[in-house]
């Protein structure tokens, strides 16, 4: 899915929430900053194998959707903190019957996988 689906007005509105979320890191960065502001150190240590680049580049695009807010701190070294805005805190709320679908989804596989053996 490309980033300008999310900007089509003529696409259904899942595509255009999807869109906004789609990518390997996002959900779980959505969840993590529903905990209250992170730092990036934070963010990272808290999801291995995410890159410092790859996390950039998707606060970045969180950012520019309007659904993480970037604040930098006048002190030094220099302290930035993301969190949430209250159009992410609505998407983060939209998108949790979604988890817990996955959740079910997740519980009926092992139960099956249980069954079988």
């Amino acid at each position: 899915m490309t980033r300008s689906r999310a900007q089509d007005p003529n696409v259904c509105g899942v595509t255009a929430a999807m869109a906004v979320i789609d990518g390997k890191w996002k959900t779980s960065l959505l969840w993590m900053l529903e905990d209250g502001p992170q730092r990036p150190g934070e963010l990272r240590r808290r999801m291995p194998g995410l890159s410092e680049k790859v996390l950039t580049q998707a606060l970045r695009e969180m950012e520019a959707d309007e659904i993480v807010h970037r604040e930098v701190h006048d002190v030094l070294p220099l302290k930035t903190e993301y969190s949430l805005t209250g159009f992410g805190r609505a998407l983060a709320e939209a998108v949790a019957p979604l988890s817990d679908w996955g959740h079910q989804r997740l519980d009926r596989m092992a139960e099956s996988r249980r069954a079988a053996s």
